[in-house]
């Protein structure tokens, strides 16, 4: 049985579905709260958040997406995207917008699904409520990051990498490592998205004691400048 706080938002138009993931979720202990639109969705997650999602992209007043990348703007709430088979475009959006994961539906096997919600939750849960690299503080369960105690204001690409860089602070992290991890595909020629990300994240570390040192032919990292 679940121990954990907090309850999980299953936001699905299916009524038979939403039932069925409803009691599989419950008898593994969890509180569940159901939404039907992303109206309902909203005005949930407004009361107060929950500590997982699970999302249908079709939904009667928009996409699913669209709820993604508003929780995006200000949480890294963990969030199981759940799509059509064959939209493998919907799948790989939902990664570059931050999904965590994904199920293709119909699913015949309910267990699978109690699985991947349950693997979503114990990978979040293994973060940290800060981390800390020098004056540098995150937070990762909101997406904020602070320097000298200033929000750097950072977007969640931006925040994303950074958090990469100072969990790794020893390491020279390759570009195709650091796209794999943050837009959760591969990197394709002539795609400089990452290189965007970072020249924005530099930008907004200018003048403090911090930057990300691009190693010649191998990768990012960051470090803490001698005075």
């Amino acid at each position: 049985m679940s121990t954990d706080n907090g309850y999980l938002l299953l936001v699905e138009d299916e009524p038979v579905l939403q039932a069925m993931n409803k009691q599989i979720l419950q008898r593994s202990g969890h509180i569940i709260k159901q939404a039907f639109t992303l109206k309902e969705a909203r005005e949930i997650i407004n009361e107060s958040p929950p500590k997982g999602i699970v999302l249908d992209l079709q939904l009667p007043d928009g996409s699913g997406l669209d709820l993604l990348q508003e929780i995006r703007e200000t949480s890294n709430i963990p969030v199981l995207i759940l799509t059509t088979f064959g939209s493998k475009d919907d799948i790989m959006r939902g990664f570059d917008l931050g999904s965590d994961e994904y199920l293709v539906k119909p699913y015949e096997d309910i267990e699978i699904f109690r699985m991947r919600v349950e693997n979503l939750l114990r990978r979040a849960s293994s973060i940290p409520d800060t981390l800390d690299f020098g004056t540098i503080r995150l937070f990762p369960a909101s997406g904020i990051a602070m320097l000298d105690g200033e929000d750097m204001l950072l977007s969640q690409k931006e925040y994303s990498i950074l958090q990469l860089l100072v969990q790794n602070p020893e390491k020279i992290l390759s570009p195709d490592y650091i796209y794999e991890k943050i837009w959760g595909q591969e990197m394709l020629d002539g795609d400089n998205s990452l290189k965007v990300a970072v020249a924005k994240l530099r930008k907004k570390l200018s003048g403090s004691s911090y930057t990300i040192t691009a190693s010649r032919g191998e990768g990012y990292y960051i470090e803490r400048e001698e005075a």
